[in-house]
């Protein structure tokens, strides 16, 4: 028996109720089964790093973990995770729901005995995500070495939790999957007797062509969201833990302020920075992608003057050309104007383009048409989505990286954390930054404080760009060059600044 000597596999389950019914169940313990149709359907087994034939067993913060496979056949495969909470240890052991000041968050359990007698060890919560983290890490990063092409494509899945806590109710759980793409059964489990109504339980089924770790990356969120009670203390952790699982969907979603409030524990002040955090990821409008302030022709014969954009960019290439670099990093890529020219330009061999936004990613894939280019030519070039203010690895072994028009987008005090990670960790030869020149906006006829797009956190005088990059070239090793980008005004200069970064030898 999976369980072991203590408690049979299956056993008989009363669950206490809040309208003061009882919920008569038979049960298999907090279980939840994934099963495709793609054939062959024992492939999940690669997906999962879970081997069809074997049933497995791992310790985990609540108790153990187990994985076995009701069906493994060519045509239909499901894996189950089943969780033996052990209540006790839960409530004595480190990182419990008894921790100190864990029980003064909005929507954790009061202390007392509920913390020995409860449902956890019946129905999901937040402790089958966490479970499901520690036993399907890999899948929930998307990796598969064995089946790269796979874990990269949506299949079919058939997801189903039969006994799942839900705050809310049935409506609820639809509300906040079927807007992934999921068709959503929630039914309501009722009480004994039936007559008293429905419990606060849902026998939730989800049915779609999803990616496996995108659909991994879905429960690991929303169930403990439909929980509503966090087994553990939350910390600020918690807001990367949620942007790292919720990237490319998320922040579009319609529910963004309910799951993220819920998933923080009600905590307001982790609450509006992971909602901040968000808005940045999915904020702007394609047409917003570009913040160069536009040309206006003057109505005449003449010819319009050529784009800032166009000369920025121009401006950037150039630089490129003088560094030597082969390998460009175009951080901040938006809708991926510079990454077009990156990939036509002959001296550059691989172009790494990044952005924090899934929706501008979705947007440049389709403007750059990266599905017409030869097997070759794609394989250069690599769309990832990443926080410029966190590390990445995909962005190092770079020669050079680009920031254009972005610094200026970053909140004050997050600017250091920028730093570091470009100039510090990512650390390229050559780093080149590009910024509006705030002088020169009285020659657009901007009103004095008037930023050029709306995103702008600020602007700079060529004397506060020059005394940043020179500070931070010092900082990092890095010696530095100015110029510009524009037509230069009078006393104004050049719209646009720009800084070379090069890395010294010593560095």
């Amino acid at each position: 028996m999976l369980w072991g000597r203590r408690t049979p596999l299956r056993s008989r389950a009363w669950e206490s109720d809040l309208s003061g019914g009882l919920v008569s169940r038979d049960t298999w313990g907090v279980l939840l089964t994934i099963t495709t149709t793609r054939a062959p359907a024992t492939d999940l087994g690669y997906l999962l790093f879970k081997h069809p034939g074997k049933v497995q067993s791992w310790p985990v913060a609540s108790g153990q973990a187990h994985v076995f496979y009701p069906q493994a056949s060519a045509d239909r495969c499901t894996a189950a995770l089943l969780l033996e909470v052990d209540p006790v240890a839960l409530v004595r052991g480190k990182g419990s729901a008894g921790q100190k000041g864990s029980a003064g968050q909005k929507g954790s359990e009061p202390p007392g005995i509920t913390h020995y007698v409860n449902d956890r060890p019946y129905a999901a919560s937040s402790l089958l995500a966490v479970a499901l983290k520690e036993v399907f890490g890999t899948a929930l990063s998307g990796r598969c070495d064995a089946r790269p092409e796979l874990a990269a494509s949506p299949i079919p899945l058939e997801i189903h939790v039969p006994a799942l806590r839900c705050a809310g109710g049935a409506d609820l759980a639809t509300a906040l999957f079927a807007p992934l793409g999921w068709a959503v059964t929630a039914s309501p489990i009722p009480l004994d007797p039936p007559q008293w109504g429905s419990s606060r339980y849902v026998d939730l089924r989800l049915n779609g062509t999803v990616r496996l770790a995108d659909a991994l990356n879905h429960l690991y969120v929303l169930l403990p969201v439909l929980d509503d009670a966090k087994h553990y203390w939350v910390t600020s952790d918690e807001i990367d833990k949620l942007v790292r699982a919720g990237a490319g969907w998320l922040a579009t979603h319609p529910e963004k302020a309910l799951i993220t409030r819920r998933y923080l524990a009600h905590r307001r002040e982790l609450t509006v920075p992971a909602l901040a955090r968000l808005a940045e990821a999915d904020d702007l409008a394609p047409e917003d992608l570009d913040n160069a302030v536009p040309d206006e022709g003057d109505g005449g014969e003449e010819p319009k003057p050529v784009p800032l954009s166009v000369l920025r960019r121009a401006a950037v290439l150039d630089a490129l050309r003088e560094c030597g670099a082969r390998s460009v990093g175009d951080l901040g890529c938006g809708d991926g104007a510079l990454t077009r020219s990156l990939m036509v330009t002959r001296e550059i061999d691989r172009v790494v383009a990044a952005d924090v936004s899934a929706r501008a990613l979705a947007i440049a894939a389709r403007r750059l048409r990266l599905e017409r280019l030869p097997e070759a030519k794609r394989a250069s070039i690599s769309l990832i989505q990443s926080a410029l203010t966190y590390r990445d690895e995909r962005l190092t072994s770079l020669d050079a990286a680009v920031l254009m028009e972005v610094i200026e987008h970053v909140d004050d005090e997050r600017l250091p954390a920028l730093e570091r990670a470009v100039f510090g960790f990512a650390a390229p030869a050559s780093v080149i930054v590009t910024t509006p020149n705030a002088e020169h906006n009285a020659v657009y006829g901007m009103a004095p404080g008037t930023l050029r797009h709306p995103d702008h956190r600020w602007e700079w005088t060529r004397a506060q760009f020059r005394r940043w990059a020179r500070r931070v070239a010092a900082t990092y090793g890095y010696s530095v060059r100015f110029s510009g980008a524009g037509p230069e005004a009078p006393e104004a200069g050049p719209p646009t600044q720009l800084a070379v970064f090069t890395r010294t030898e010593a560095a």
